[in-house]
């Protein structure tokens, strides 16, 4: 008797108690809704249907599909009511049921149930009501991606009937026509392939509906088919008519451009409110050799310019345009630039703001995969875009800073002067644009330029931080964000140029003063600590001034983490979990002090209690804090290791254990810092070996390590050889099996020349020397590994030098000389011109 936004009200507020408490309803009162609910689902009002099928689905996810047998046959029964609102009710229900409940609709626990419901639904494809029609299609496709058996044995039905709704006037019909087709082209392609050309024709007048909720459906299937190895054969002979298509989605809509205001050019001093933010995650510290930083390349390699749109709802035409046109680019390459550059032309340098701005996205869309054929037209393009940085439309100047970014590899191959200084000078300007979308876009591009241009930047330097530190003044909060990322990244770019008087003048008091001004508990600090352990790897013994404050706010950091996590674990009714990427990025920021503070980082860590903070964090049970505290170790190691020497007993068990390949960064890190405690430790590891070695040669014989990993093993297995002689005497065979000293060879020989890699060589010469015979049957993967250095240490030359005649010596010159037929021509001449063999 109530109105309607009432009584759904009441009904949504009875779905959250169900969610909440079901379990202690009382069994007569848990009846009683479950009856009232099945009684009212023919309701007059739709609003009231539909809340009715969110409660009977909250009560249905609550383990009760099971104790509620007569549900789904109860549903399936209403659905042949000539009365139309129960029909819908009841199909409403059974979607929102599908939706929640998929895996357990196709399962044994409730006795097959989609044997009866899929013919049912396969029936409803046909129904004079659209809606009705709607819901039977969305039922179906709810078990599609699960390959439900029930589906799989009526799929050519399936199939009929949506090739017989291709057309229905009713969008909703053809936005799920739409759906079910592009998930079919994932999981059953086979039974498509036969009518692939009419699907393709349909899909091409689908992108282009007139509602773009199917348009945005049926350009999905452009993403789905560019994964799939039939794409090229199937898809050719239809770019001509796709591509124009595509282009045309990726221009704004009337009401995109209202959402993003784009009318207003100047906002730099409106605040950003909390829901601008997108909530960051710290990636943790991963060693690699040479000490690189991973850091994430060129924007999310989708293609989706992500710095762009993100006011609108996440995906939409637009977006979704620009991805596809991104994947056909890497698959097709050069053969699309025949359909685009037409249309580019045209769009480049047209006089409407909107289709020059679509232009220029289409340029960046296509930059990664048709790259090659687009460089003889780039030194036209790139100054073209470059004058756009300065267009009065700010959509269209943050869109030139994106695409830019895009090309920033071939711009820093050219000399400077051409591209890469009008292009710097240019993009400065924009960071300090009075549009904050421009701002945005302008610091990312600058990021993925630094990335590109490393110490090509070194003479701008001066110029660059007088911009970057001006910003910080003008920014508001979500820019500020990303201002720290272009610094840190200068600062991974430049490294150790930046170690000037007067660079440091420039940059540090900002940067310190946002440090003081922010708490201990705000997220804020995750991007400025990032930011400054790039900084101090840079500028080494210039942060010194700094490093006091900073080394103590990160070990408070990693003690208050602890504590939290530990009353948490005690009493957890009580205290909420910590956020433990607090700890994380200060254990990072740690790692970037030892390393670019080296020995001076000694007397910090002697007035502190970092070493019983790393025990614990290093057993934590989050995978992402102990990689951070293994790169630690193996930092302090290098840096003081007086202070790590005292732990090594308790340290090396906890190492051990973790040389785990499930966790791929963990057991690298791990795997670095015992390599790293080996070179310190010398013959004074030989207790420590067992732990150790055979998770090591494990490592290396399974057949599918990654790289990085493999390099750090060969470092760590290089260095226990010098104990495995000390233990040769107890042990027969205290060598590796031959192959992992096989792999250690190629894996190394790949490797620039560094201090790391030197280090791996000098633990293989020395396993050599121990056990010559271990490594008869592989001694042409060390020679090769033995040339593939360009300029060795005199020292390792030497032992080269040795290992390589002693092994010459040992066969005599007969069997040598048989035994070096088999080597290529440039590693012969390599091993004759530098070692004389």
């Amino acid at each position: 008797s109530l109105d309607e936004p009432t009584r759904s009200l009441s009904g949504l507020i009875l779905k959250n108690n169900v969610k909440a408490h079901f379990q202690s309803f009382p069994p007569p009162v848990a009846e009683f809704i479950k009856q009232e609910c099945l009684n009212h689902l023919g309701d007059a009002s739709s609003l009231i249907r539909a809340t009715i099928g969110i409660l009977i689905t909250t009560i249905a996810s609550k383990g009760e599909l099971q104790m509620w047998p007569e549900l789904l046959p109860q549903l399936c029964n209403l659905l042949n009511s000539e009365d139309y609102n129960t029909c819908e009710g009841a199909f409403g229900a059974l979607q929102k049921i599908c939706e929640d409940s998929s895996e357990l609709l196709d399962s044994d626990a409730l006795n097959r149930p989609l044997n009866v419901m899929i013919p049912k639904f396969l029936q409803f494809f046909k129904h004079c009501s659209p809606k009705i029609r709607s819901h039977a299609i969305a039922c179906v496709n709810q078990f599609i991606m699960d390959r439900a058996q029930a589906l799989m044995e009526n799929i050519d039905t399936f199939i009929e009937h949506l090739f017989a709704l291709a057309v229905d006037e009713d969008p909703e019909v053809r936005k799920n026509v739409c759906r079910a087709l592009v998930m079919l082209l994932e999981v059953r392609i086979d039974r498509l392939i036969p009518h692939m050309y009419s699907i393709i024709q349909y899909m091409l007048q689908r992108t282009q509906d007139s509602d773009e909720n199917v348009a945005l459906e049926a350009c999905e299937f452009w993403l789905t088919l560019a994964e799939q190895p039939i794409c090229k054969d199937v898809l050719t002979a239809h770019l001509v008519q796709l591509i124009p298509i595509l282009v045309h989605g990726m221009r704004y809509s009337e009401i995109d451009i209202i959402l993003l205001k784009g009318d207003v050019e100047e906002d730099e001093a409106v605040p950003d409110s909390d829901q601008d933010i997108k909530p960051r995650f710290h990636k943790s510290r991963t060693v690699t050799l040479a000490h690189e930083e991973q850091r994430g390349g060129d924007g999310d390699g989708d293609g989706d310019d992500e710095d762009d749109d993100d006011t609108l709802s996440d995906w939409n035409l637009r977006k979704c345009s620009a991805a596809a046109l991104d994947v056909l680019a890497n698959v097709f390459r050069e053969e699309l630039l025949p359909h685009l550059l037409p249309l580019l032309k045209e769009l480049l340098f047209h006089l409407e703001w909107v289709v020059k701005e679509s232009g220029i996205l289409v340029l960046g869309a296509i930059a990664e995969g048709c790259m090659q054929g687009m460089v003889p037209y780039l030194p036209e393009l790139i100054p073209h875009l470059i004058r756009c940085l300065a267009d009065r439309k700010a959509l269209v100047r943050s869109i030139a800073c994106w695409t830019l970014s895009r090309y920033a590899h071939w711009v820093v191959a050219q000399p400077p002067e051409l591209y890469l200084k009008p292009l710097m000078t240019e993009l400065l300007q924009r960071i300090l644009d009075s549009n904050k979308r421009v701002q945005e876009a302008a610091c990312s591009a600058f990021a993925t330029l630094e990335e590109e241009a490393c110490t090509e930047l070194v003479p701008y330097l001066s110029f660059i931080l007088d911009t970057l530190v001006f910003a910080f003044g003008k920014y508001q909060h979500k820019n500020l964000l990303i201002l720290y990322d272009a610094i840190g990244t200068l600062a991974d770019s430049v490294g150790h140029h930046l170690n000037q008087p007067e660079y440091i003048q420039k940059l540090m008091p900002p940067l310190i003063q946002k440090w003081n001004e922010l708490k201990d508990e705000d997220k804020d600090l995750f991007p400025l600590l990032e930011c400054l352990s790039s900084v101090a790897t840079a500028l080494q013994s210039g942060f010194l001034p700094y490093c006091e404050p900073v080394y103590q706010r990160c070990v408070t950091l990693v003690q208050k983490t602890l504590a939290q996590a530990m009353m948490y674990n005690q009493h957890p009714e009580q205290y909420e979990a910590p956020d433990k990427d607090f700890m994380i990025v200060a254990l990072d920021l740690l790692s970037g002090l030892a390393e670019g503070l080296g020995g001076h980082v000694e007397q910090l860590v002697a007035r502190s209690n970092i070493m019983t903070l790393l025990f614990q964090c290093m057993q934590d049970t989050m995978p992402e804090v102990r990689q951070s505290s293994f790169a630690l170790l193996g930092d302090l190691t290098k840096a003081c290791f007086v202070h790590v020497k005292p732990c090594i007993a308790e340290f090396m068990p906890i190492l051990g254990t973790n040389l785990n390949p499930e966790f791929i960064s963990v057991c690298n890190n791990a795997t670095w810092a015992i390599g790293e405690i080996c070179m310190q430790m010398g013959a004074e590891m030989q207790p420590y070996v067992p732990m150790v070695l055979n998770n090591l040669v494990e490592i290396i014989n399974r057949p599918n390590t990654p790289k990085t990993l493999l390099e750090n093993t060969g470092e760590a297995l290089g260095l226990p050889q010098k104990l495995l002689g000390v233990r040769g005497g107890v042990s027969q065979n205290p060598l590796p099996p031959p192959k992992s000293s096989i792999r250690v060879c190629t894996s190394l020989r790949n490797i620039r020349d560094n201090e790391e890699k030197d280090s791996a060589f000098r633990g293989i010469c020395v396993m050599i020397g121990v056990n010559p015979g271990g490594v008869v049957q592989d001694f042409i993967f060390f020679c090769d590994a033995v040339a593939s250095w360009v300029s060795p240490k005199d020292d390792l030359r030497d032992m080269f030098y040795k290992i390589l005649h002693g092994f010459k010596a040992q066969v005599g010159e007969e069997n040598w000389q048989q035994f070096s037929e088999q080597f290529p021509p440039l590693l012969k001449d390599r091993l004759a011109a530098f070692y004389g063999v």
